[in-house]
C-alpha cells in the first residue's frame, strides 16, 4: 500500500497543527520508517558477510537524511562533487563512499580523490585514462546489452548511457591493473523502481558470473559485487510490495554456491534510494482554486517543481484528503499546480471525495525522487522539508526557497569581458 498505516497512524493526527506551524507545501519524511526499513535490509542480508547498503544520495540529498543513514552503518552513492561533499559532511569514511558518476569531468575525478578519496565506479573504459590519479581499489559499471531486458524508466540495457559493454569488462579489469589497481569491485544497475523480487535475483547472478569470468582470465578476486538499486515500492493500492525476504533468502543461496565452488565469495552491496525513503515520504499541500470546464480540476498551493515524477514518468501517487478518507470518492477531478504547463498535473481522472478550498491534501511516497527533482522553472520555488521524528517531534530540515534565492545567483558587474578576434 502506498504510504504505511504506522506513517499514516503518527502523520494523520497532527497533520493539521503541522501545516499550521510550517505552513504549506512541504515535504514530510518519517524517521521510524527510514529505521524501521533499513533494519529490515541489514536483517535480510545478515548472511552475506560484508553486506551494507550505499543510500543513494540522489533519492534524498538532505544532510540530515544522510546523518540517519550513517547513524544505521550506511554508505553513500554519490554521483556529483555536491553529493561528494554532503556524504564526507556527514562522517563518511573514503570506502564508505561509492562515486559512481557518468560522463564524468576531470574536475570531478580530482575532487573525489580529495580526503582519502572513496571508491571510484567507472561508467565507461575511456575514463581508465582520464582519471588523474588512479586509485588501488576501483569498480567498473557493467552494461549487459542485450543480455538483459530493463524497463520503463531505465529502459533497455544496449540503449542506456551507462556502463561498460560485456565485450570490454575484461578488458577495463586489465587497463585498471596496468595503471596500478590491486582491488577491485563490480557493479551494475539494469531496472529502476522493480517490484519482481527475482529480476533482482537474476541481476545477483549475473555478477557472480562475470566476477567468475573475470577471475578466470585475469587472476581478480573481486572484494564486492554491488547488484545496484532498482527496488521498487508499491505507489499503486493493489500493487505488492517487493518480496524482500524470498529475494535475500535466493541470492544469499547464490553467495553461498560461488563460495563452495571458488573457495572464496566477495561481499555483497546495493545502493537503495527509493526503497530507503521513497514510502517514507509524503507532500503536504492545500486546495486553493476549484475550476469546472471540460473537466473537474483541483488546484494546489504546490506544483511540479516539487513533485515532477507525474509529469516526468507519468507516475501514479495515491492522494489522501484529511478528514475524508473514509468518504465515497464520488468525484472525478485532474489535482493540478499553477505552472505554465498542462502536465503540471498530481493526478489526471483521479477518483477523490469531495474537496473543497482548504482542505489538506496529502500526496503518497514523495520520499525518494521528490524534492531532489525540484525546479524554479516559472519562477516556481521549491518547499520546505521536514523530518518527522521518530519520538513524534518535528524538525525543519530545509526552509522553503524564498524569492531572494531566485534572484541570489545574478551577477552584475560594470565591465563586459570582450573576447579577442579571431
Amino acid at each position: 500500500m502506498p504510504m504505511s498505516d504506522t506513517f499514516k497512524a503518527r502523520l494523520f493526527p497532527a497533520i493539521r497543527d503541522i501545516a499550521a506551524h510550517y505552513g504549506t507545501p512541504f515535504h514530510i519524511y518519517d524517521e521510524a520508517g527510514i529505521r524501521e526499513t533499513g533494519e529490515q535490509l541489514k536483517k535480510a542480508f545478515a548472511g552475506i558477510a560484508g553486506f551494507r547498503e550505499y543510500f543513494a544520495v540522489k533519492a534524498l540529498p538532505n544532510r540530515r537524511i544522510l546523518q540517519v543513514m550513517k547513524e544505521m552503518g550506511f554508505g553513500f552513492d554519490c554521483s556529483s562533487i555536491p553529493e561528494l561533499i554532503l556524504a564526507r559532511e556527514v562522517g563518511a569514511k573514503p570506502e564508505e563512499i561509492m562515486f559512481t558518476s557518468n560522463n564524468t569531468s576531470r574536475e570531478e575525478f580530482e575532487f573525489a580523490a580529495k580526503d582519502g578519496g572513496c571508491i571510484l565506479n567507472l561508467d565507461d573504459v575511456s575514463l581508465i585514462d582520464k582519471v588523474p590519479e588512479f586509485p588501488e581499489l576501483i569498480c567498473f559499471r557493467y552494461n549487459p546489452g542485450p543480455r538483459r531486458t530493463g524497463n520503463v524508466i531505465i529502459g533497455h540495457p544496449e540503449e542506456a548511457k551507462y556502463g561498460v559493454t560485456h565485450e570490454q569488462v575484461v578488458d577495463a579489469y586489465r587497463r585498471a591493473q596496468a595503471r596500478g589497481a590491486k582491488r577491485f569491485g563490480l557493479h551494475t544497475m539494469v531496472a529502476s523502481n522493480e517490484l519482481d523480487y527475482t529480476y533482482m535475483v537474476e541481476t545477483a547472478r549475473m555478477l557472480l558470473e562475470i566476477s567468475a569470468l573475470v577471475e578466470k582470465e585475469l587472476g581478480i578476486r573481486f572484494e564486492f559485487l554491488n547488484i545496484g538499486g532498482g527496488f521498487g515500492i508499491p505507489y499503486k493500492p493493489e500493487q505488492h510490495p517487493l518480496n524482500l525476504a524470498a529475494m535475500s533468502r535466493e541470492i544469499t543461496a547464490l553467495f553461498a554456491t560461488f563460495k563452495d565452488k571458488h573457495g572464496y565469495v566477495p561481499a555483497m552491496v546495493m545502493e537503495s534510494g527509493r526503497y530507503m525513503t521513497g514510502p517514507h515520504g509524503a507532500l503536504v499541500t492545500i486546495a486553493i482554486n476549484h475550476k469546472d470546464t471540460y473537466r473537474k480540476y483541483v488546484g494546489l498551493d504546490a506544483c511540479m517543481s516539487s513533485l515532477m515524477r507525474p509529469a516526468l514518468y507519468g507516475s501514479y501517487h495515491h492522494i489522501d484528503v484529511i478528514g475524508k478518507e473514509d468518504l465515497p470518492k464520488s468525484e472525478v477531478y485532474d489535482v493540478v499546480g499553477s505552472l505554465c504547463e498542462n502536465n503540471d498535473k498530481f493526478a489526471i481522472q483521479r477518483e477523490l471525495p469531495p474537496i473543497v478550498d482548504g482542505d489538506i491534501v496529502v500526496i503518497h511516497d514523495s520520499g525518494a525522487h521528490g524534492h531532489a527533482m525540484g525546479f524554479q522553472y516559472n519562477g516556481r520555488l521549491r518547499p520546505k522539508e521536514l523530518l518527522l521524528r521518530a519520538d513524534g517531534s518535528v524538525e525543519l530540515i530545509r526552509r522553503a526557497e524564498t524569492v531572494e534565492d531566485y534572484f541570489a545567483t545574478y551577477q552584475f558587474t560594470p565591465d563586459a569581458f570582450i573576447p579577442k578576434k579571431a
